[in-house]
């Protein structure tokens, strides 16, 4: 992935961190209102030993940097902590007192910090100065060769006791944070499984890298459009950048007949047929609409033209060509599917149906094939083997890669060949919109067209 995929992604999910730091940072909130405060008193000690010279001074630096670890043990053993818990105005065990002491001794030094914790602040700091004096008393008076020598270390109170003025915990400052770089965390995660797990097709260069095939054009959500109108619109312009293509493919490889198809139902390519078809016939062109999909044929209702007689009796023999065609508009041609066959796949490969294929060729410029989606049945491929070339529309954002693999397998099957595809149905906003187009198309408004209009409507 590149950069501008990078950044493309981060558009789409963009609200995802957001909501993870939002929820976060409230999570945060209720700890720190929830929460009871934890004061902290503290004591600083130095721990010296009573000698002269200047090397007697640094072998006892040396001895009593030693011992230190041995005094942090002593803080907290029953020595200490026993008497401390016999205070009156304590209230706590010797297990609890235990619990609130900590030390921490100051890096190259011989000092060491002792702190107690309590969520009362007088109590911590009653705690801290009787620790003071009990812990002062023990070093030195276990320090002490005998009764009647003085003690080898002194202990000297450097700093304190004192209570710090605002509690330890809960400390918003650092929840607040924490929340923050956890809530990006999750969101970050989410979006990379999201991304992970969205295996449809929402961009020209990702199907183009799928299908191996050039992507025609992009087709954008557009309902409600009129074709034939004095302007033009992004879905008109994109539908022609596909009839141009076609047309120059044409002038090299005599492409006359072309199937449209799909993956799966949905995607769009009856729409795509027939602006095709509507495109075409505008240029001068003879066009013939031809709707294959025999299962659930739909392009005489969607056309406004009869559909009980169509491509289905002239290939079961009993209806001739020139009886079903039907025009509509100037230049264009309909052969509807006419009435559901028992065996639509055997019908459409039939040698009726080849036989056709080379009539229909012989008759008009272009022929348009309307047919099923590739994956649910065969027919489209076996359509598609007897045209000139083939048009896989896929829907953008719906489409998975699963199944553009699929519908392009099942062509490679059959050795159809394909033009290109048509990502169709992309939005106009967003990360994944295509160019607009409508400031460039923009015009006088046309007067709306009465009766005969031709207003197309997104099909299956």
């Amino acid at each position: 992935m590149g950069l501008r995929d990078y950044l493309r992604v981060a558009r789409r999910h963009w609200w995802l961190p957001l909501i993870s730091v939002v929820l976060a940072f409230g999570v945060a909130l209720i700890v720190n209102l929830n929460t009871t405060p934890v004061y902290a008193a503290r004591v600083t000690f130095f721990f010296s030993t009573p000698l002269a010279s200047v090397s007697e001074l640094y072998g006892a630096s040396m001895f009593n940097a030693s011992r230190l670890a041995t005094y942090a043990k002593l803080l907290t053993s029953d020595e200490v902590c026993d008497p401390l818990a016999e205070t009156p105005g304590v209230g706590l065990d010797a297990q609890q007192v235990r619990k609130a002491i900590s030390s921490e001794t100051l890096p190259d030094t011989v000092m060491m910090e002792v702190s107690v914790a309590d969520r009362d602040r007088d109590r911590a700091l009653l705690l801290i100065t009787r620790l003071t004096n009990h812990f002062k008393n023990a070093v030195e008076e276990l320090e002490r060769p005998s009764p009647t020598e003085p003690s080898a270390v002194k202990v000297t109170v450097v700093s304190g006791p004192a209570l710090d003025e605002d509690p330890i915990a809960p400390n918003p400052v650092r929840n607040f944070a924490l929340a923050i770089i956890a809530g990006l965390v999750v969101g970050a995660v989410g979006v990379v499984s999201r991304e992970l797990a969205d295996r449809t097709i929402r961009t020209a260069e990702a199907l183009q890298v799928l299908a191996s095939a050039p992507v025609l054009t992009s087709v954008p959500i557009d309902e409600g459009s009129l074709f034939g109108s004095p302007s033009a619109s992004a879905l008109t312009e994109a539908l022609r950048a596909v009839r141009t293509r076609v047309q120059c493919a044409a002038a090299s490889d005599s492409v006359k007949t072309l199937a449209v198809t799909s993956a799966v139902p949905g995607e769009g390519r009856s729409t795509t047929a027939c602006g095709l078809a509507l495109l075409f016939a505008e240029s001068g062109q003879r066009v013939l609409v031809v709707d294959a999909e025999l299962r659930r044929p739909r392009l005489a209702a969607f056309l406004g033209r009869e559909g009980s007689a169509g491509l289905s009796g002239v290939l079961d023999g009993t209806a001739a060509l020139e009886q079903v065609l039907q025009p509509w508009g100037a230049g264009l041609w309909l052969l509807a599917g006419g009435r559901t066959p028992p065996n639509p796949s055997e019908l459409l490969s039939s040698p009726r149906m080849t036989q056709l294929v080379d009539d229909v060729r012989r008759r008009f410029d272009v022929v348009i094939f309307d047919c099923p989606p590739l994956l649910p049945v065969t027919d489209a491929a076996v359509v598609a083997a007897r045209t000139d070339g083939t048009l896989l529309v896929v829907r953008a954002r719906r489409t998975t890669s699963a199944q553009v693999t699929g519908a392009i397998r099942t062509l490679d099957a059959v050795n159809a060949t394909l033009l290109g595809c048509v990502l169709n149905m992309v939005t106009r906003k967003g990360p994944d919109a295509m160019p607009n187009y409508d400031s460039y198309l923009a015009g006088p408004k046309p007067p709306s067209r009465g009766r005969g209009g031709w207003r197309m409507q997104a099909v299956a």
